[in-house]
């Protein structure tokens, strides 16, 4: 190859290195971290498992901007499926048999999950709030408990959307780990 191929070829690259780290996402990467040791705490117990997202609007972030057009972000899969796999995984490996016809039933809905973003010319301020409500009917009784993350934070220049992303997915591990570990839930199956 001959100096001015290469030269080509280069500039090439840079150029389409440059713009591919232009170019905004278009969705999150939602994979909330949970692990906690198997045990047989709820061996023998079986249950119906659903996920429901309630909320109005599916995306997960929100970067408002005065007289811009807002940008907005949702999950690259749904956020229920995403929590009904780590319920079930993490509830059978603590000997929950998971059963369609199954007396218990569990139902998980999601009621908020969202950071919203303002951002103005040299800093930005988020508000992040997720909710979410199981809710345990056993034929007798219905247990209904709630799980709440809220955070707000501030920082200087633009909101980095992996930063909101790695937020994000630290706010809904803590809250499906409060899930896994209520007592009340845990008594109730």
């Amino acid at each position: 190859m001959n100096l001015k191929t290469v030269k080509s070829i280069a500039l090439t690259l840079l150029l389409a290195s440059i713009v591919s780290c232009s170019v905004a996402p278009t969705h999150l990467i939602v994979s909330p971290q949970v692990s906690l040791s198997p045990s047989n705490q709820l061996s023998g117990k079986e249950a119906q498992l659903n996920v429901e997202d309630m909320r109005t609007s599916t995306h997960i972030i929100q970067i408002l901007e005065e007289d811009e057009a807002a940008i907005i972000l949702s999950s690259e899969q749904r956020l229920e499926d995403i929590i009904q796999a780590i319920l079930a995984s993490q509830w059978q490996q603590h000997g929950l048999s998971l059963d369609n016809s199954a007396g218990n039933k569990i139902t998980v809905t999601i009621e908020k999950a969202i950071i919203s973003v303002a951002q103005e010319s040299v800093s930005y301020s988020t508000q992040s709030e997720i909710i979410i409500k199981v809710s345990i009917d056993n034929t007798k009784q219905t247990l209904t408990s709630s799980f709440k993350n809220r955070a707000h934070s501030e920082g200087a220049l633009n909101a980095d959307v992996a930063e909101l992303e790695r937020e994000f997915n630290q706010h809904l591990s803590t809250l499906i780990k409060q899930i896994l570990t209520s007592k009340d839930i845990k008594t109730f199956l």
